[in-house]
């Protein structure tokens, strides 16, 4: 299958490039630098020059691909809307990335959230203006069946593990790791009970190829394999470097180490979700080592 990709530098677009390439696909990657090219070449994956503004490439490309995966920006509605004219009436897939930030609660890190959102029941995002944009952008891929394309749409959770492609760290973790290093604990913020749901990186990319070879139109998948605290996760680390104990953080202090959004959305909040639909529609099944395991075991320490 010849497919087109965008965010084939990045930590997701690059995994999920790497592995289709593996199952034998031909995989097509939007990149901005042109110095990357060579790099994503001798991974097996064609190099596309260009950004996310320039949507007559997105139609283009998505025209003569059998078909699409958007692993960049999650918020670009406009890229979205590039592809779908590029795919209209070819029945053909468009997998949109998103994330499980859209049901997160703020918490500053003191609270464990009893809500777990799941797939198998209508979606309920938060109420701050990105969540909302963020479900904006989902639901006009879910609905892209109206002009003809096969609109699915993945919800990653904290994604975990050694990148397949040429950026190798994801986003949470390694932004403890950073801190940690820093100054010699690792933080948390407030008391570090907030609670994620996480899935491995390889696990992650599997989930994309089964939902290419089998997703329905308007299906949506969260992608997650287990859930962790804040203070769990931090504990973990603290061993694995050799650090002293967690160090607990105002969301001030978090802030100035993080910045506001990473330390308040990414860091201090609840996001508790479960993959239903994923493991009972395409018999997924995570393999790789929980969030704590490979921490403990994988690190790089």
């Amino acid at each position: 299958m010849k497919i087109f990709l965008t965010g084939a530098t990045g930590y997701i677009g690059g995994s999920v490039a790497k592995h289709l390439t593996e199952q034998g696909h031909s995989v097509r990657g939007l990149i901005r630098r042109r110095e990357l090219a060579a790099s994503l070449e001798a991974q097996g994956i064609g190099a596309v020059l260009g950004d996310l503004s320039d949507h007559g490439l997105l139609e283009a490309e998505a025209r003569r691909a059998d078909a699409v995966i958007n692993a960049a920006d999650s918020l670009r509605g406009d890229v979205v809307t590039a592809l779908l004219r590029g795919l209209e009436g070819s029945g053909k897939a468009l997998i949109h990335s998103s994330g499980i930030g859209l049901v997160s609660e703020d918490a500053c890190g003191d609270v464990v959230s009893e809500r777990i959102s799941s797939d198998d029941e209508p979606i309920v995002e938060g109420g701050h203006p990105m969540q909302k944009a963020l479900r904006e952008v989902e639901v006009q891929v879910l609905h892209a069946a109206r002009v003809g394309v096969r609109g699915i749409v993945l919800s990653n959770a904290m994604v975990y593990g050694i990148g397949l492609g040429l950026r190798a760290e994801s986003v949470q973790i390694p932004m403890l790791v950073r801190a940690a290093r820093e100054v010699g604990a690792v933080c948390v913020v407030g008391r570090g009970v907030n609670r994620w749901s996480n899935v491995h990186v390889r696990d992650m990319s599997s989930l994309y190829a089964l939902a290419l070879r089998g997703a329905p139109a308007g299906a949506f998948y969260f992608v997650e394999a287990g859930e962790a605290s804040f203070e769990e996760i931090a504990a973990a680390i603290a061993a694995r470097l050799r650090l002293s104990p967690i160090r607990n953080c105002s969301l001030q202090q978090a802030t100035a180490l993080w910045g506001e959004i990473p330390a308040r959305y990414l860091l201090g909040s609840n996001s508790r979700v479960r993959a239903v639909r994923a493991r009972r529609e395409l018999g997924w099944a995570p393999q790789c080592p929980s969030l704590l395991a490979w921490i403990s075991a994988e690190l790089a320490a």
